[in-house]
């Protein structure tokens, strides 16, 4: 098997925050994440797709379009937007790292399968800050 990475960046706001608790305890768990007026990030997302290359190219899967794929679908949809307000995949979830994640999994999955049908995706990877990152292989939820 074979593995691709494209690499994509985009900047976005949210807070964390659980209606359902005190003001103090989301700032015990949360800290400075569940400020009132947001906070902000540069992220990363490195989308990697896996799979045998084609006869013909020799591609896995196109990176062009894999790079249109990502832009499209994710890119313009969370780019200086806040996760909390304007992101409507969003709506009614906690905008952490890990739930983000899943979402955009949820949207690039049947997307790989559209462009390259015999690729699919293997992984994301959501850095949220150089040091602190999620990764997730779609993996059932338990």
């Amino acid at each position: 098997m074979i593995y691709v990475s494209r690499k994509e960046h985009f900047n976005a706001a949210h807070k964390l925050y659980n209606p359902k608790w005190t003001e103090e305890r989301n700032r015990e768990v949360f800290g400075p994440c569940a400020n009132e007026n947001w906070h902000g990030h540069n992220f990363e997302l490195i989308v990697t797709v896996r799979g045998w290359p084609d006869e013909d190219t020799g591609f896995i899967i196109d990176l062009k379009a894999l790079s249109t794929l990502i832009r499209e679908r994710i890119i313009a949809e969370v780019d200086h937007k806040n996760f909390n307000l304007d992101v409507p995949f969003m709506k009614d979830k906690l905008p952490s790292c890990e739930n983000i994640i899943v979402e955009f999994w949820k949207i690039l999955a049947p997307g790989i399968k559209e462009i390259a049908a015999r690729a699919e995706l293997h992984s994301l990877k959501l850095y949220e800050t150089p040091r602190n990152f999620v990764e997730y292989f779609g993996d059932s939820q338990p």
